[in-house]
């Protein structure tokens, strides 16, 4: 194409390529969804079909973006985390954003109906995207267990929270109830009404943990014969990363 007096504008650009050697992390978190689950009738404290639906959408950006080694996800956020010699879109940081925000947010839509197949998607789900750099694995670990350690805090919050809610106590009696309670205090309250956090589901408690894992599948082929054939799929865990044991399961994924 020509070139044009008008080009000059092209100046105004800032460049935001993301600094060499450093992980990259794309944070999405929901924007007004206390709103949103309000309309939709998510069940409290946690909805397994919203959670689904999280994970779900986050395995289809995963499939749409390879160079993302890990991600994890908890209610209405999600962290996708991409190799330190990633360079996609030249590690332009505005790109990976809106791309990844936007494939996640158009997943989320088009997988609705297969999650809450008797609720309508009365108000549009948003999600607002950043991007922090991790300039070594010892902080990028950091990052992911302060993900996981702050999953548990919600989880024991909310659901003492809710249970006082469904007793009949108002919302400010409940907030008072639980200003400054520790993690014990919080399991006696869970304890004295029937219910051992332990045995919570573990997506509650730990969150999603999504890695490329190997998996064995089965092809027929034209003759009749089934074949066997290992791939490498994005699989959704439930399962502690703080500690090593996980990851020394995956170890590609810091590779």
């Amino acid at each position: 194409m020509a070139n044009s007096k008008f080009e000059y504008v092209k100046l105004f650009e800032q460049d935001d390529a993301l600094l060499q050697q450093c992980w990259i992390v794309v944070r999405l978190d929901g924007k007004g969804f206390t709103k949103f689950t309000e309309v939709h009738g998510f069940e409290k404290p946690h909805d397994e079909r919203g959670l689904g639906l999280m994970n779900a959408a986050a395995v289809a950006v995963m499939k749409e973006f390879p160079d993302i080694r890990v991600a994890f996800g908890e209610s209405d956020e999600y962290s996708f985390v991409f190799h330190k010699d990633a360079v996609l879109y030249g590690r332009r940081a505005s790109k990976i954003i809106s791309l990844i925000t936007s494939c996640f947010s158009v997943n989320y839509v088009r997988m609705w109906s297969s999650f809450f197949p008797d609720t309508p998607l009365e108000k549009n789900p948003l999600f607002d995207g950043r991007v922090v750099l991790y300039p070594n694995l010892e902080s990028l670990r950091d990052y992911l267990s302060w993900r996981q350690a702050d999953t548990h805090i919600n989880c024991q919050y909310n659901t003492c929270y809710w249970m006082l809610i469904k007793e009949g106590k108002s919302r400010e009696e409940v907030q008072k109830m639980l200003r400054g309670t520790l993690t014990a205090d919080k399991n006696e309250i869970m304890f004295q009404r029937g219910v051992n956090y332990n045995t919570l589901p573990a997506m509650f408690r730990k969150g999603s943990v999504v890695v490329w894992a190997e998996l064995v599948v089965e092809q027929h082929r034209e003759s009749g014969k089934v074949v066997q054939k290992s791939v490498k799929k994005p699989q959704v865990f439930h399962e502690d990363i703080i500690r090593d044991t996980f990851w020394k399961k995956y170890p590609h994924v810091f590779q």
